[in-house]
């Protein structure tokens, strides 16, 4: 009996170092990338870059955390630099300018984007993108986004859609906080807002075949992967984990963060400081054994909490003893991450409301809101947890933005 051997599934990156696409020749190059920018054998796109392009690639840009993925918290800004191997400059997108600028696109003909991003709404990376083809519409430059898989798949949406007003860094578009898309389709949904185009306009394959033109504001190509599926989880596409940022180090990470990002509008810690960042969370005033038998008795499906004491090097409560627990998911198809850490805060709050605390602004350089609320995207799920109203029927209050929304984006979808 044969086994059958599933066909690797190649990059946006992989894709543009095979083909070699003629409408990219003689153009000056600029790259936005970061560490997690590599091929499958861990070549990075700056290097593949290089062989295609040499003297034509003019400029590097990187996003939050740093162009090689240092810096550890939010509003932690990185310099601008410089490569000395390609004598070229390294601008920062998150710095004084969060949108690459006029004097910095003069340098390029074309910006190319290869980041991986972790399907999750408050995750910058799809917002550094969305200010690179807002800039770049203004300056007429063209955008070529190297798509990558969205780790949680493309068949699930969760949560619900940013409210006008509270629209940030962590949540520039209307979009639900598990939105079922890869950074490619995002940016070409993105464009035809920009554009004002988003009913009617599909995106279409360029004459050569290789890339997707997407209509909008922009000039915008994206140049799809081979082989993915929406239903496909990380794992399934055997390509290798590498650390988007540094708390995002594993699937299992990516897994839960939907939901266990909102830890951060609050005094509870998300295991930043400990070995497994968002999975692990608690507080020294946490009682494991009251909010146990509360939270289990909701049942919610695909999850277990065990037991974890830690204590953080860094960040909140750092160098004290937190009570807590590790999200242990039992079935990622069932799973709701956005659901269970708003359970998990509701029954924190009903638990201890004398000694939880919602965190006070500024978060990400919003200072006139709540950090939580502008996580949320909508103070009403705050006032829903405060109150201890039912979150099933909070649930359901979103089904029809999110139809709205699914609907919308079927036009973008690039895969199967």
């Amino acid at each position: 009996m044969t086994s059958r051997i599933r066909p690797r599934l190649q990059t946006g990156l992989e894709v543009l170092a095979r083909s070699r696409p003629r409408w990219m020749r003689g153009r000056r190059i600029g790259l936005l990338m970061h560490a997690a920018s590599v091929t499958s054998d861990f070549t990075s796109a700056r290097e593949i870059a290089t062989q295609l392009y040499g003297k034509k690639l003019t400029c590097l840009f990187g996003p939050q955390h740093g162009f090689g993925g240092e810096k550890q918290d939010n509003m932690v800004e990185s310099p601008h630099g410089f490569d000395t191997e390609l004598m070229i400059p390294v601008y920062s997108l998150y710095s004084e300018t969060r949108k690459p600028t006029a004097s910095m696109l003069e340098q390029l003909d074309v910006l190319l984007v290869d980041l991986q991003d972790v399907g999750c709404r408050v995750y910058t990376f799809e917002w550094t993108t969305a200010l690179a083809l807002e800039a770049c519409a203004t300056t007429g430059k063209e955008v070529v986004i190297l798509d990558r898989p969205n780790p949680l798949g493309g068949e699930v949406v969760e949560g619900n859609l940013v409210r006008d007003a509270y629209r940030s860094f962590v949540g520039l578009y209307p979009v639900p906080m598990r939105h079922g898309l890869t950074l490619g389709e995002m940016a070409a949904l993105v464009n035809a807002r920009l554009g004002k185009t988003s009913k009617g306009a599909k995106p279409q394959p360029r004459r050569d075949g290789i890339g997707i033109r997407c209509p909008g504001a922009c000039e915008l190509t994206v140049i799809p992967m081979r082989g993915w599926r929406r239903k496909m989880l990380f794992p399934d596409t055997g390509l290798p984990w590498v650390l988007p940022s540094p708390n995002m180090p594993t699937f299992d990470t990516a897994m839960v963060y939907p939901g266990q990002v909102l830890l951060e509008g609050t005094n509870l810690s998300e295991g930043r400081g400990t070995t497994r960042p968002f999975e692990i969370f608690g507080a020294p005033y946490l009682d494991t054994r009251r909010f146990r038998a509360t939270f289990d008795a909701r049942r919610l499906p695909g999850v277990v909490l065990r037991e974890q004491t830690f204590q953080p090097t860094f960040q909140k409560w750092s160098g004290k003893i937190c009570f807590g627990f590790q999200i242990e998911v039992t079935d990622k198809k069932t799973y709701k991450p956005y659901l269970t850490t708003l359970a998990l805060l509701q029954d924190v709050l009903a638990e201890h409301r004398l000694d939880f605390i919602w965190k006070q602004p500024p978060y990400e350089y919003v200072a006139d809101k709540l950090p939580v609320d502008v996580l949320t995207g909508d103070p009403a799920v705050r006032k829903v947890l405060e109150s201890g109203s039912s979150l099933l029927k909070l649930e359901r209050s979103w089904r029809r933005e999110i139809a709205a929304f699914v609907r919308e984006a079927r036009s973008f979808r690039l895969y199967p």
